[in-house]
């Protein structure tokens, strides 16, 4: 059992996920003075939810800046609670890890599973998604990120009903478009009156698993409508857990225990 006497441990969560969010909680109230917690937050979203703890928002400058970080600031353990589809993050967690010698988790949020109702068209990225799309649907609910809509900028002829949590700070570049706000998680109840309302007939989603933004599919399912749905990157190698509760049991490892322990 950790000394009580000793200094906290300090924990870096790299995040802006449900799941980064319920780690930092459940830490906080388990082992209170026992582990500092920070959250790292891409600062994508501009109003982010409440968490325990510190926040720092913003990139680290890439490997290099993450090693740093890492040195300066003391951090003892790593959690890589970020988007499946933060390849690059996670790519730069797992490289700056090992550098500094620091223990890391790559909480890995399983894939939904296909049920055989859905009508999935499976593409490799954006780009993709966009070359498929005409055969698919003209009214499409694209749940993107910004950064991705200009791969449907030639899509002049289709309507594209975008969800944000932020309003958008510049027009996104497609001819037709409306933009909705919301927070997960939805409801089906919500997705079903969503669709139908704007009277879509395609939907565009990341693979990206768990709970917050499922009901699309469900709604998606119940209505018949196609999905074009983009592959997920594979997870990096090392330690994985699958469910908050996976990390937190290794977190108490760490806690109760010798960081290095749990080095891979």
């Amino acid at each position: 059992m950790q000394d009580p006497d000793a200094p906290a441990i300090r924990l870096l969560i790299l995040g802006g996920t449900t799941e980064a969010a319920a780690i930092a909680r459940a830490v906080v109230a388990t082992h209170g003075h026992r582990v500092t917690v920070i959250s790292s937050l891409a600062g994508r979203t501009e109003r982010p939810g409440p968490l325990p703890g510190e926040v720092r928002i913003g990139g680290f400058g890439g490997v290099e800046g993450l090693v740093a970080y890492l040195q300066t600031q003391a951090i003892d353990v790593v959690v890589d609670a970020t988007h499946p589809f933060a390849a690059q993050m996670s790519r730069h967690a797992r490289i700056a890890a090992a550098l500094a010698n620091r223990p890391r988790l790559q909480l890995w949020r399983p894939g939904w599973p296909r049920d055989p109702r859905d009508r999935w068209v499976e593409v490799a990225d954006a780009a993709g998604a966009a070359a498929v799309l005409p055969q698919v649907g003209r009214r499409v609910l694209l749940t993107l990120g910004r950064s991705e809509l200009d791969c449907f900028a030639a899509l002049t002829t289709t309507f594209f009903l975008i969800r944000s949590i932020d309003p958008p700070r510049t027009p996104p570049p497609l001819a037709q478009h409306h933009v909705v706000l919301g927070r997960g998680p939805f409801a089906l109840a919500e997705e079903l009156a969503l669709l139908r309302h704007y009277r879509i007939d395609a939907l565009v989603a990341k693979h990206s698993g768990g709970s917050a933004t499922k009901a699309k599919l469900d709604a998606a399912r119940t209505l018949d409508l196609p999905v074009v749905m983009i592959r997920r990157p594979p997870p990096e190698p090392g330690h994985l857990a699958l469910t908050v509760d996976e990390a937190l049991a290794w977190l108490s490892q760490v806690v109760d225990g010798d960081p290095s322990s749990c080095a891979l």
